[in-house]
């Protein structure tokens, strides 16, 4: 039994991941959509956030109480805030500036970017099998990015990359707060911390939207709200390197999207470069689930 996991229940954890993969593809298209309808990012954002809120505290009455709400944590809630808001903003750049497929295989090197918080935050040592699938990773992004080819904005990989890199972040502090929180603990504060924040900027960026706009953006309100309460729910019944493996599954979805949308289909790059990024964070999580068995058992 994995004693970082608030409930252990594995499948239930698979399960919930791969629909949260579905969903928050669902939403990236909508947000591509919404910014190519002329809706600016900081917009979209922020109802984003306002649409999660009230949707949270309703999900809450039904299956708690307000006293769920509660935090244990305030300042780790706050740190989640900041980081996670700066993760959103990176994740839907991408997505409005690079073809939809191509920003959520950007979205899979998070895995390689958690081996390297570990060893620069946590000092943790990695060993040549971690140190081999960052490598795979890196020459993954290489050929899906292509340096130097004009048909890849390269303003956007950064911005993708820096997204992955939120997520990794993002991730490992979820995984703790549900130690403490409730999974609508979580996503309600994250709301309720950055909706402030983003109000300020909204005057300078909200502009005038017709019906096909404000669905966009309702769209997006509840695809984020379901995909983030399922995606903190998986991290209470199974741990992050468990899980995020499941988001691979999201450039299926992607990919249908990229076809169904933009009658666009990835080129030969994605196609060889996607499998190693995967493979890279295939090769972690079976890497991370293997030292923590062996420390379980070192400890009994």
């Amino acid at each position: 039994m994995d004693s970082t996991v608030a409930a252990p229940r594995p499948l239930m954890a698979v399960i919930l991941r791969i629909c949260a993969a579905l969903v928050l593809a669902t939403m990236s298209a909508l947000v591509k959509l919404a910014g190519e309808a002329g809706v600016h990012l900081t917009e979209i954002v922020f109802w984003r956030q306002a649409i999660t809120l009230p949707i949270v505290f309703g999900w809450t009455l039904i299956v708690a109480d307000l006293a769920s709400l509660k935090p244990n944590r305030f300042s780790a809630h706050f740190v989640r805030a900041l980081f996670g808001i700066t993760g959103m903003a990176l994740v839907y750049g991408a997505v409005t500036l690079l073809p939809l497929a191509e920003a959520t295989t950007l979205n899979f090197t998070a895995p390689i970017f958690a081996v390297i918080l570990a060893m620069v935050l946590l000092k943790e040592e990695i060993g040549r099998y971690r140190w081999t699938a960052v490598a795979i990773g890196f020459a993954g992004i290489l050929i899906v990015t292509q340096p130097g080819n004009a048909t890849i904005d390269p303003f956007g990989v950064a911005i993708g990359l820096g997204g992955a890199f939120m997520i990794a972040l993002v991730s490992i502090q979820i995984q703790d707060l549900n130690r403490t929180e409730t999974a609508q603990g979580i996503v309600f504060w994250f709301c309720m911390l950055t909706l402030p924040l983003l109000a300020l900027f909204l005057p300078f960026f909200a502009s005038a939207h017709d019906a096909t706009g404000w669905l966009l953006l309702g769209g997006v309100g509840l695809t984020g709200a379901a995909g983030q309460l399922l995606l903190t729910t998986s991290l209470r019944f199974g741990s992050a390197a468990t899980v995020i493996v499941m988001d691979y599954t999201a450039l299926v979805w992607a990919t249908a999207y990229g076809w169904l949308f933009w009658d666009r289909l990835p080129g030969p790059a994605l196609w060889l470069g996607a499998p190693l990024i995967i493979a890279a964070g295939t090769i972690i999580v079976l890497r991370e689930r293997h030292l923590a068995r062996r420390k379980t058992v070192g400890g009994t």
